[in-house]
């Protein structure tokens, strides 16, 4: 296997573990982004077929897939449990790198969102329950008004996890490695799969 120093120092098209790769380059980002490096533009499309995309943040990777979390009654949250289907964009400015990931959706166990959530700042443990992502807001006040109510409610003692609020995992059957280069000759790798657990297909592509 090639180990994380030869995927970064050397050249990273001659790795075949496309997992392996990105917790390199993702470690990398770690020293060089300014902020948020775990940072992903998500696109999910909507009953309409129209797309939407939005930034969260990566809660989670193992070898199934890459993890984030949100509201289920949220645009994002709705779109992923009817359709099941996600793209992700990692861009590291810093780097000149950007990772594209395509792939089916499932809900994480309760167990993993409640030992997510339990290690979560108590205001954003709050925050889950006074906001309602995504539908219309009369004012600012009315926001911290339900802020105030739920940490009256939770003023002592453990803050459960709203029954709609859990996360989910991309599993993906594409993952793509761009690195700039000069004169727009850049190096693309794709990584591609049938199904979890599949071994990965490995493409070079023109820039």
């Amino acid at each position: 296997m090639v180990t994380d120093t030869e995927l970064t120092k050397g050249d990273f098209t001659l790795s075949d573990e496309p997992f392996d790769l990105f917790r390199a380059w993702l470690e990398e980002a770690g020293e060089s982004e300014p902020n948020d490096p775990t940072a992903l533009s998500l696109a999910t499309v909507d009953g309409d077929g129209m797309p939407n995309v939005r930034m969260v943040l990566l809660k989670g990777l193992d070898e199934r897939g890459f993890v984030f979390y949100t509201n289920f009654e949220s645009q994002k949250g709705e779109e992923l449990r009817t359709t099941a289907k996600a793209a992700m964009c990692f861009h590291w400015k810093s780097l000149r790198r950007q990772v594209r990931v395509r792939g089916h959706v499932e809900i994480v166990s309760d167990e993993e969102a409640d030992a997510y959530y339990a290690q979560r700042p108590r205001g954003s443990r709050i925050g889950a329950w006074a906001s309602q992502q995504s539908r219309p807001l009369e004012s600012r006040f009315a926001l911290e008004k339900a802020v105030a109510e739920y940490t009256a409610r939770y003023a002592v003692g453990a803050i459960p996890r709203p029954l709609y609020w859990s996360g989910f995992r991309v599993l993906p059957h594409s993952i793509e490695f761009w690195h700039d280069r000069k004169f727009r000759l850049h190096d693309r790798i794709l990584f591609t799969r049938q199904a979890a657990g599949d071994g990965w297909l490995k493409t070079r592509l023109y820039p």
